[in-house]
């Protein structure tokens, strides 16, 4: 892989830090800014809206644009709306922060998905978007539980200065690593933009669109479960409240683990990988939510779930990129977008389960059933292995 991957993953993890960051910040915003606990917590509704609505729109506009002047205009923004974040006084200020952080975020990503896979071979996209995400999961193991640290130790705001200053650093690496052929790379996209509508015919296609559904509904089960999945390992599993950090980052350590192994099988046996991971995916929630209320098998299963989920769903990004080899820069937005409107309705629908009364075990059996429809509707699909870029490229005719 180029070096200047791992650079754009650095990035990712920036941005991925500031996402999830704020579950550890909100009493000290509420109190510091003199609003509800509630009108903070809109602040992280503010960014997965961003995030779903920013991803396609962000696509479109970068397509005008070198890839390289977008990333670091996307990145730049990112970083000064994260100190105008650290230094307002201001709710609404603070709240509008947050749409625009989203924006930038979408757009980096979706740029920085068509960047990476332009750079490799055709038949290695798999890997790079693994490197990608590898930023995403190391956020959630590392960035959000300092953020949190920094939170309690410095206040709110230092958590938001952290954030700028880990981009910093990732501005200077897209200025000196970033290949001018990159620049070039995008010339087709460019001109692609001023025929949007044969661009946006690159998306319909079948094959995307299942796999855009399919990825809405793994990452949908993956937040489902993750976020109330504090609830469910001390009022289930009887674990003490002073391990659930050390809980969560052994999810996210597992989602690293399973980035990382994922992205090796992605490009060979991506099919494979789809069918054996997500009916695997489907048994280990099952198995969490009837035996959780063993501390053993919880922590155990946190771990397997964690690769799990992110094996699956990176799987599915890359497959995104390879059935619209014709916009990866549209099609990387879609891919964010339709991740993150999982993202937003799984734990949706893990609160209504828990609404209703159903107990904590409830969002995991919801994770479970979202797996099982994105089985059932793979199935539906038809969707077959295929040689070496399986997930596009068509079979050789058999010969008579």
């Amino acid at each position: 892989m180029p070096c200047f991957l791992y650079l754009l993953g650095l990035a990712v993890f920036a941005q991925g830090t500031s996402e999830f960051m704020l579950s550890g910040l909100l009493p000290g915003i509420a109190a510091d800014l003199g609003v509800s606990l509630s009108a903070a917590g809109a602040l992280t509704s503010a960014f997965a809206v961003g995030m779903i609505v920013g991803a396609p729109l962000m696509a479109l506009l970068s397509l005008r644009w070198p890839r390289r002047r977008a990333l670091l205009a996307f990145l730049i923004a990112f970083l000064l709306v994260h100190i105008l974040g650290a230094v307002t006084t201001s709710y609404g200020v603070l709240l509008a922060t947050r749409v625009v952080a989203a924006l930038a975020n979408a757009g980096f990503l979706a740029v920085a998905l068509a960047t990476a896979t332009a750079a490799v071979a055709p038949d290695a996209k798999g890997r790079a978007t693994s490197v990608l995400l590898g930023g995403t999961t190391m956020a959630c193991v590392a960035g959000v539980p300092a953020g949190a640290f920094l939170g309690g130790l410095w206040g709110w705001r230092s958590a938001f200065w952290a954030v700028a200053l880990v981009s910093v650093p990732a501005v200077v690496a897209i200025v000196r690593s970033v290949p001018a052929g990159q620049d070039r790379a995008s010339a087709q996209e460019r001109g692609m933009a001023a025929a949007r509508r044969t661009e946006l015919r690159a998306l319909r296609s079948p094959r995307l669109l299942m796999t855009l559904l399919l990825g809405a509904l793994v990452n949908g089960a993956t937040f489902c479960a993750f976020t109330y999945l504090a609830p469910l390992v001390t009022g289930v599993a009887g674990i003490a409240p002073g391990w659930v950090p050390a809980v969560l980052a052994l999810f996210g350590l597992g989602s690293f683990a399973g980035v990382t192994l994922g992205g090796r099988m992605a490009d060979t046996r991506p099919v494979r990988l789809l069918v054996t991971g997500g009916a695997a995916l489907l048994l280990g929630w099952a198995l969490l939510a009837l035996t959780a209320g063993s501390p053993a098998a919880a922590v155990v299963l946190v771990l397997v779930q964690g690769a799990l989920s992110f094996a699956v769903g990176s799987t599915l990004i890359s497959q995104a990129l390879y059935a619209a080899t014709g916009a990866p820069t549209l099609a990387g937005g879609f891919a964010t977008a339709a991740l993150n409107v999982g993202a937003a309705i799984g734990p949706w629908l893990g609160g209504v389960a828990l609404a209703a009364g159903l107990g904590y075990r409830a969002p995991v059996w919801v994770s479970a059933l979202l797996v099982a429809c994105a089985l059932l509707a793979g199935a539906v699909a038809g969707l077959s292995p295929r040689p070496r870029n399986r997930a596009c490229v068509p079979a050789p005719p058999r010969r008579p």
